[in-house]
């Protein structure tokens, strides 16, 4: 496509722009044509990886697509077709878009709890367990995310550093050892500086742990260990409440697994903090 095509084509509804050329398309590119068109809520949530795979066609294929309507790659496509099919959204009440996220939050925790494997939970629990150098990295509101996790597993006398800044990352997986536990939060596992900081703490043996909605991504090439969660975000949703809480509740199944094993202690420690905020606040 020439850059001239491409001018004329901005601003155009990413939906209609198929259309427009759906007669061009090769069979390859009619198959994800068709799965667009038939799954168009589940796209702005798909990896390029999982489109290829769900459409039947090569990623490479999939990529030249996208750049043969005028798109700088997938990204570019789900954004705009994310904004398009927000615009159609907001046309809905008040109360709609209540019930909606009630939905969808609910939708969240009842699918993370049907993927969630409970001999794939109890390694998790037992490798946090068992060491006795806990890392968690997250960026961003995985950070966030980490940093309550932080929280959770020193209220139960487990000691745990969590790291947001991307550098640190780096300088703390360089000394880690076969004893490390390191626990990765990235709803995509397409966080660069995540990815490079796990391949990193592999490279020193570290055991990796990775909290992720998707099956497949880099980070996951790097994971000892595979929790998922099912919410995942849309180009313009980064900032919803839904993929934090997916993230806290395979958390929170880990913390409390963790505490009932660790009962006793996290009783002592409990009362411990509880003695010593008192006596700060008196």
């Amino acid at each position: 496509m020439t850059t001239n095509s491409m001018d004329k084509m901005k601003g155009i509804k990413p939906s209609i722009l198929l259309e427009q050329n759906k007669h061009t398309f090769t069979k390859a590119e009619t198959k994800i044509y068709e799965y667009i068109r038939n799954h168009s809520q589940q796209v702005i949530y798909h990896s390029l990886t999982e489109l290829s795979e769900a459409s039947g066609v090569a990623e490479a294929t999939v990529l030249r697509f996208f750049r043969k309507l005028g798109f700088k790659g997938f990204q570019d496509f789900k954004f705009l077709f994310a904004q398009e099919t927000l615009h159609a959204a907001q046309k809905d009440s008040h109360e709609t878009i209540i019930r909606k996220i009630r939905n969808t939050m609910i939708q969240a925790i009842n699918e993370s709890s049907e993927i969630v494997r409970l001999e794939d939970l109890q390694a998790g629990i037992d490798m946090i367990h068992q060491s006795d150098d806990v890392v968690i990295f997250g960026i961003g509101a995985s950070g966030i995310a980490g940093l309550d996790m932080q929280n959770r597993l020193m209220r139960i006398g487990k000691h745990a550093s969590v790291v947001t800044d991307s550098h640190f990352q780096i300088m703390r997986a360089s000394s880690m050892t076969e004893k490390t536990v390191v626990i990765a939060i990235s709803l995509t596992g397409s966080t660069k500086d995540i990815v490079d900081a796990v391949e990193v703490a592999k490279r020193n043996n570290a055991t990796v742990i990775a909290l992720t909605s998707y099956v497949k991504s880099p980070l996951t090439r790097f994971a000892d260990l595979l929790l998922l969660s099912s919410a995942k975000e849309s180009p313009l949703d980064s900032g919803s409440l839904v993929s934090k809480v997916a993230q806290m509740y395979l958390i929170d199944l880990l913390c409390t697994g963790l505490a009932m094993q660790k009962f006793e202690i996290a009783k002592s420690m409990n009362a411990k903090i509880s003695e010593n905020l008192s006596s700060k606040l008196y």
